[in-house]
């Protein structure tokens, strides 16, 4: 597996060792040992999450507040996607900076995102199955979000707004400041 860190401190594109021949490919998606060694920290994930979404759906940008904050293990099972995560953390030197990536059935990277970050992604394909792994577990109470079209991040989103598919609160969220 090759893991890069990002411009955002501790957030890590990683790219899995693929094996390939006649009747197809494998590689291992997760391996807790390997995992942590190339992020260098230990991780625990407790909750596998799953996501099926149409061309033009944006899920995001959202977060869970204090002790419910969430790292996540973002993967395309099918489809391709924008991921976009924002860092939050108020004494980081990047707070308020986006992370923009295309992630696919294709490619097969993964974006490792610690707490303290918001996520979302819109889907480019005609449909996406996202799968992203967390290290803590949901609660509603703790849940946040910012505004996908907030012009200070400046998200060069890959779709006219016009476009999107978009629940009302996603619609309704706070800007960043």
């Amino acid at each position: 597996m090759k893991a890069t860190e990002t411009k955002l401190k501790g957030c890590f594109v990683l790219e899995p060792t693929i094996f390939e021949d006649e009747r197809g490919y494998f590689f291992e998606s997760y391996n807790h040992r390997d995992f942590c060694k190339a992020i260098g920290r230990e991780v625990t994930f407790v909750q596998d999450n799953q996501s099926f979404s149409k061309k033009g759906v944006l899920r995001g940008l959202h977060f869970q507040k204090g002790e419910h904050a969430q790292a996540k293990l973002v993967s395309v099972l099918q489809g391709k996607i924008q991921d976009v995560v924002v860092d939050l953390r108020k004494d980081s030197p990047t707070f308020g900076q986006h992370l923009s990536i295309e992630l696919s059935d294709e490619n097969k990277k993964q974006v490792f995102i610690p707490r303290g970050f918001a996520h979302g992604f819109l889907t480019l394909s005609e449909t996406a199955t996202v799968i992203y792994k967390c290290d803590n577990y949901y609660k509603k109470e703790a849940e946040g979000g910012i505004r996908y079209d907030d012009n200070t991040l400046a998200i060069g989103w890959e779709l006219n707004f016009e476009d999107l598919v978009l629940l009302e609160k996603d619609k309704e969220l706070p800007l960043l400041n």
